[in-house]
């Protein structure tokens, strides 16, 4: 999940778990009118006062837009079955994508419907024609500028700088940033991303470190945490703000939050599903998207602006240094790495 708006998003999570069944629209209403996906805060904010109404100027169309979490998501696709989806196109992250592609809830995108499809970079294009990755939030090495005397360069800086001992940050397992450093750990030290009994060996072997589910700013912003994997995007918020902060590309590669775009099987309104998610893709969508969220655009005909270079850095060819993962295998593999998680750390 993108790290913008995480306090936002953790204030939300219990109202919407608790009340997403109750909440999501009627299967008739789907069928009648495309209903598309968002999360809360200003992500809503944004999508209300901005992205639909930009999409309805230049279309003429105006969907439904409905505010859950993936795993809300998950849930209610599932209980109205296969080819009853309440919604019509759905973001979410891609660990949670690959779940409900595989139980048959999406079908293919009809790309000759969506022509800014051939404009994007190559890892926005990893689902062979089922989604298309619309947001990037690119997440490397955040830090104290003013609290590291060794700027890190490298992932292997957790493990070899003694300076950060007792100050790492990691996103706790229930975050899809914490899984990728346990498949980043297996690869680094044991040669690919499904060796993890070396990836928990390695991880072991960091000691202390301070875990969160959502939000990393409030720990870095108060000095407990001094390095952690960090979104660029929320590093610029807080380096706006005053707080003496950095984050670089480390030389093994980037890690993402994705957003990836979905169309629920058996849809009735696909064409405007497909126009909608070709708006997303497109220039417009994105530099949209990239002006308030200040996400990596996937559309090689975007541009960062000069003024916004430095908050976006992550463009053009480093857009091909992001890491590949193995949703299905962490997602097959959840419990059991979900217990060996907290046996590791403490919890």
């Amino acid at each position: 999940m993108i790290e913008a708006n995480r306090r936002e998003l953790l204030l939300a999570l219990a109202g919407l778990a608790g009340v997403g069944i109750l909440k999501f629209p009627t299967i008739a209403m789907a069928a009648e009118e495309l209903v598309v996906t968002t999360y809360g805060g200003s992500w809503e904010q944004f999508w209300r006062a901005s992205l639909l109404p930009a999409f309805t100027k230049k279309t003429g169309d105006a969907p439904k837009l409905d505010v859950a979490l993936g795993r809300v998501i998950t849930t209610n696709m599932r209980a109205a079955g296969v080819g009853h989806s309440p919604y019509g196109v759905v973001m979410t992250n891609e660990i949670y994508a690959t779940v409900l592609r595989s139980e048959g809830h999406f079908e293919k995108l009809n790309l000759d419907k969506i022509p800014s499809y051939a404009d994007l970079y190559p890892v926005a294009t990893g689902t062979d024609g089922w989604a298309a990755v619309g947001l990037i939030s690119p997440i490397g090495i955040g830090y104290r500028t003013d609290m590291v005397a060794t700027s890190p360069k490298s992932w292997k800086d957790f493990w070899n700088n003694p300076e950060f001992k007792g100050k790492t940050g990691l996103y706790s397992i229930q975050n899809s940033a914490g899984k990728m450093m346990l498949m980043l750990a297996s690869l680094m030290y044991g040669g690919d991303i499904h060796n993890i009994d070396v990836g928990f060996r390695k991880l072991a072997e960091l000691g202390k470190v301070m875990q969160t589910d959502f939000n990393m700013s409030t720990m870095m912003s108060t000095g407990e945490v001094v390095i952690a994997p960090f979104d660029f995007g929320e590093i610029a918020r807080l380096r706006n703000q005053g707080l003496p902060v950095d984050c670089v590309i480390p030389e093994e590669g980037l890690l993402m939050w994705d957003q990836t775009f979905n169309i629920a099987k058996g849809l009735a309104t696909s064409d405007l599903a497909n126009s909608y998610i070709d708006f997303i893709l497109s220039p417009q969508g994105q530099d949209l998207l990239m002006r308030t969220f200040f996400v990596s655009p996937v559309n090689r005909k975007v541009e960062i602006p000069a003024d916004l270079r430095r908050d976006v850095p992550v463009s053009g060819n480093d857009m091909e240094r992001f890491i590949k993962w193995d949703w299905e295998f962490m997602n097959k593999n959840a419990e059991t790495i979900a217990r060996r998680w907290n046996d590791t750390f403490g919890a």
